[in-house]
């Protein structure tokens, strides 16, 4: 079987790509990318160590496949801004697994149901949902949404309502520990989160969405050692409405998130200094606004590089009722260090190794529903936990009366 990492060089789909070398039965690994001189060097590298028959020390894990060596690699430029670019390449394919930014989410999703291919993203839209009846119609499966956040979360909220005889509540919590500016897409999902005029910064409350500004709800979180326990306040992220739409009986759902300590004093500076405005101004012989510029700035200041404790920490409560009395299932994630996980990818892994876990499930023919369908409908927790384990990134249950 083939698989295509879609922009399978950025610095999450890189360890979606080392990861289905590494603990996938898929006997080609396609590296799909604009930029074809990076994925060159990604197929090389990872060639050489097909040859040399040794698997990196930070990538050992009992999830290792002993005839990783035999896999073919291979690398395509492709231009993923439009479906009808991708849809030659993606019928060619058993399973696409898409790690670009969210701007390419919409091509990406009508090309797989154009095509008839399974796939997966790592980030949610709405829109999606519109290719749902195509999707179907062609008895294929598009997963959007299967990283750290909204993905392990989904899955997470999903055993916490199966064991319950009546869900009434879901808390999300989320820490991502990694530096302001890793990636133009990184840094734009940032200032996309703490924008003020994200209309998708909400919670659900008894069937209606609250529209909340930026930095409110601020409450304490319980992470895993390596972050500990942190501030985390409103996000705009997707599982508030694909949750809330999965299980309707929900009064309640929403998702709070931190990142690093110097990264929300920043962003909470640009908000209240106002730079995070969408007016248009003069820039040096410009037309561009304060939100653009800031954001060119800090992509290329060494600091906005630079953090300290690389890691990702998930915490999901759910709340209801079983057997007659009030009861709570809270899931938390654990991982490795940096110092024993790849340094920086102590952060990615989090985010890429579900993608591949997925793409993997999705091969195997282990996700039966058609469509395109969330995270928490589609994957069912226990194997997907136990693939994550396999892979030293553990869910931990925590029950409270």
């Amino acid at each position: 079987m083939r698989v295509m990492v879609l922009g399978g060089v950025g610095a999450v789909a890189k360890e979606t790509t080392r990861d289905l070398l590494y603990n996938s039965s898929f006997k080609e690994i396609v590296i799909a990318d604009w930029n074809i001189e990076k994925a060159g060097q990604l197929a090389g590298e990872l060639e050489s160590i097909c040859r040399d028959q040794e698997i990196p020390e930070g990538y050992r894990c009992e999830a290792n496949k002993p005839d990783f060596y035999n896999k073919k690699i291979s690398t395509l430029q492709v231009d993923a801004s439009e479906a009808k670019n991708l849809v030659p390449y993606f019928k060619e394919m058993d399973i696409v697994a898409c790690g670009l930014p969210f701007e390419f989410d919409l091509p990406v999703t009508e090309a797989a149901a154009t095509a008839g291919v399974n796939a997966l993203d790592l980030s949610f839209a709405d829109e999606q949902m519109n290719f749902h009846e195509q999707a179907k119609a062609k008895n294929i499966t598009y997963i959007p949404g299967v990283g750290a956040t909204p993905g392990i979360t989904n899955v997470m909220a999903r055993k916490g309502v199966e064991q319950l005889d009546r869900a009434d509540e879901v808390h999300i919590n989320f820490a991502a520990y990694r530096c302001l500016a890793p990636a133009p897409g990184l840094i734009e999902t940032t200032f996309w989160e703490f924008d003020p005029a994200t209309k998708e910064r909400v919670y659900y409350q008894d069937g209606e969405m609250i529209s909340v500004p930026p930095f409110t709800g601020e409450q304490k979180a319980r992470f895993h050692d390596l972050i500990g326990e942190q501030t985390v306040v409103y996000i705009p992220h997707p599982e508030t409405s694909t949750i809330s739409k999965s299980y309707p009986g929900l009064k309640h759902v929403n998702v709070r998130g931190t990142f690093p300590p110097h990264v929300m004093r920043l962003m909470r500076s640009l908000l209240e200094s106002g730079i995070l405005s969408h007016e248009e101004i003069n820039h040096f012989g410009q037309k561009t606004t304060p939100y653009k510029a800031m954001q060119q700035l800090l992509l290329v200041l060494p600091e906005s590089k630079q953090n300290e404790t690389w890691a990702y920490g998930l915490v999901v409560e759910v709340k209801g009722e079983k057997d007659g009395k009030p009861l709570s299932y809270i899931y938390r994630n654990q991982h490795p260090s940096q110092d024993q996980w790849g340094g920086i990818a102590a952060y990615y892994k989090n985010v890429g190794i579900p993608l591949a876990i997925g793409a993997e499930m999705l091969g195997r023919g282990e996700i039966e529903v058609k469509g395109v369908i969330a995270p928490e409908l589609a994957i069912k927790p226990e194997p997907f936990f136990k693939e994550l384990a396999a892979r030293k990134i553990e869910v931990v249950e925590e029950v409270l009366e």
